[in-house]
């Protein structure tokens, strides 16, 4: 994962692989700290492109192409569909330098929403058998080639075959930053999703992303659940192998497969008004069903074929 990547030129040492397993069962934490953020794909050219150039998801939802740049130079170029507190991160293949811009690598970010979270977050990986959770900062370049903070980030291991989490909290300096556009806090300590995000999703019909479902290999499935049950969701354990992870308003489905037949699957999303008819876009390989209702479903195609 992106992330990951950072850490490693950062210089950051250690593994600190999860030790705990994807058993079923509630959450034993009695508050939730962690929650869905965004979670990004890397899709096939074909359709990476329909999507950059698609004028109905201009309309659909509050969408930008955007190049960061964040810690030790590193950029990648990203479709952005952003709702009120969450948002997608969609790649085409080699939008992202190495293991990261491979077909089917997927990612998901999960962050906290009041400050000092993210410590009880590691507290959790500790006691749940995480033996070294891997702490690490990413910055963001707005361009002056001075970094900015951005987020303080824990991850649970370094290796990956192509997806992984992390948990994430938002640092002070970048909500300071003008350039950040971000908003003022709403109560003490508010490092939130929605203060972080813009308004700009009012406008059009996309609000936020429900749930998720991300095709991922075992050993990384092992990895991420630790930190999903560290972060107050409920995990259940699926027939045939994967979990539900249900918490904080978003579902997250993660489906235990081999590597070649990894990726991002499906998308559900909620609208900010409900919508008469049902409308069905192609894009690329995929397909964008709105409503009828204040629903919306996008599904990927496995390996980029129809």
């Amino acid at each position: 994962m992106i992330i990951v990547l950072a850490v490693a030129l950062a210089g950051a040492v250690g593994g600190g692989a999860a030790t705990a397993t994807a058993q079923g069962g509630r959450s034993s934490h009695d508050r939730q700290l962690l929650f869905y953020n965004h979670s990004y794909g890397v899709f096939d050219r074909e359709t990476a492109d329909a999507v950059e150039h698609s004028d109905y998801l201009r309309e659909f939802a509050d969408f930008q192409v955007r190049t960061t740049t964040g810690t030790g130079g590193q950029t990648w170029t990203g479709r952005y569909l952003t709702g009120r507190e969450t948002y997608l991160e969609l790649f085409g293949v080699g939008d992202v330098a190495g293991q990261d811009g491979t077909l089917g690598s997927a990612g998901l970010g999960l962050s906290t929403e009041r400050a000092g979270d993210l410590a009880t977050v590691t507290a959790r990986l500790k006691d749940g058998g995480v033996a070294d959770p891997v702490a690490f900062l990413q910055t963001r370049d707005f361009g002056d080639g001075v970094p900015v903070p951005w987020f303080d980030a824990v991850l649970t291991a370094t290796e990956y075959d192509a997806f992984g989490a992390w948990a994430m909290e938002y640092r002070p300096e970048y909500f300071a930053d003008p350039r950040g556009n971000t908003e003022p806090p709403s109560f003490p300590g508010d490092v939130g999703r929605e203060r972080y995000l813009s308004d700009d999703y009012r406008t059009h019909l996309m609000r936020d992303v429900t749930a998720v479902r991300i095709a991922v290999t075992e050993g990384d499935l092992a990895d991420t659940v630790p930190l999903l049950r560290a972060g107050g969701f409920t995990v259940r354990t699926l027939a045939g192998g994967g979990v539900l992870a249900a918490g904080g308003g978003t579902t997250i489905r993660l489906d235990a497969v081999p590597r070649e037949n990894a990726g991002m699957r499906q998308i559900d999303l909620s609208l900010n008004r409900p919508v008469r008819d049902r409308h069905v876009e192609r894009i690329g390989n995929s397909t964008l069903t709105v409503g009828p209702g204040s629903r919306a479903v996008w599904t990927f195609a496995r390996n980029g074929t129809r």
